[in-house]
């Protein structure tokens, strides 16, 4: 009788503590720290004194969902994955895209947003005829013509200089393409290169489109536009996710489920319509 209720007391302990799993990692991230850029707007920026944007309110409405109390930090964009693995903060929403350079270092949540990367110009120069203004392609599913259109590119930049965000999807990009033709000029931030653009200092800037378009919609932005083919994929990407560090496999799946959510119920499609004026929900 004793060994009976000795195996039926261990089977309600072993069943408690697997219901009690996902409570239990909701207990342990009752408070979530999550590290952002504060300097990539209409993602995430300072307005105010206070910090905004698409991913703001991302994170607010998962943390909501998730049960939790959340600080947001601001952090420069170089030192975001290194402060995330010291334990500065527990979650990185800074329009980061999952590469998989990127997954040897972090973990990544499903993605929340995902959208084409391309040049941005002035109106009045040559580079407005950079092929393939207004398509999209990717450059895993669409390789060979992708590739076809960088190739054509080429002589249009060549010797030109061109702004691009340090340690960044698109740096690499122009790296692998377009460096043994153009000056490729790094920055510590989007809104440096932006204002060298506006100055002379460069001829050409390369982002993502949701970036350029909010951009270009400022007074002083008005005589520049978006120009070439719109890439996604291998290189540049496979969608901007929460980046977390490795072994938090707890945290990731409350982002997911969140995410998930916000997805399901049309939340993260307004938001970015919001902030983007676009969907920017991922495909």
């Amino acid at each position: 009788m004793r060994a009976i209720k000795l195996l039926t007391l261990t089977a309600v302990v072993i069943g408690g503590l697997i219901a009690a799993g996902p409570a239990d990692a909701q207990n342990k991230w009752a408070k979530i720290r999550i590290g952002t850029e504060g300097a990539y707007a209409p993602w995430n920026f300072v307005e105010g004194g206070k910090l905004t944007g698409f991913e703001v309110e991302l994170a607010q409405d998962l943390c909501k969902r998730m049960k939790a109390e959340c600080e947001i930090v601001p952090q420069d964009w170089d030192g975001i994955i290194p402060a995330l693995n010291a334990s500065k903060y527990d979650a990185i929403m800074a329009g980061m895209n999952i590469t998989e350079k990127r997954q040897e270092v972090v973990s990544f949540s499903r993605p929340y947003a995902g959208g084409p990367h391309g040049f941005g110009v002035p109106k009045n120069s040559p580079l407005v005829k950079l092929p393939g203004l207004g398509e999209r392609l990717s450059l895993v599913k669409n390789k060979a013509e992708a590739e076809k259109l960088i190739a054509e590119s080429k002589a249009l930049l060549k010797g030109k200089v061109i702004g691009v965000q340090v340690s960044t999807v698109n740096a690499n990009f122009l790296q692998k393409y377009f460096k043994d033709v153009a000056d490729i000029r790094e920055y510590k931030t989007t809104e440096q290169h932006d204002l060298d653009l506006v100055a002379g200092r460069v001829d050409a800037i390369y982002a993502d489109h949701s970036s350029l378009l909010a951009t270009f919609s400022k007074p002083d932005f008005k005589d520049y536009q978006v120009a070439g083919v719109g890439l996604t994929g291998d290189i540049l990407g496979n969608g901007v996710a929460v980046g977390l560090r490795k072994g938090d496999d707890d945290l990731r799946k409350l982002f997911d489920e969140a995410i998930a959510g916000a997805l399901a119920d049309g939340t993260i499609k307004t938001l970015s319509t919001k902030w983007f004026k676009t969907d920017m929900t991922p495909q």
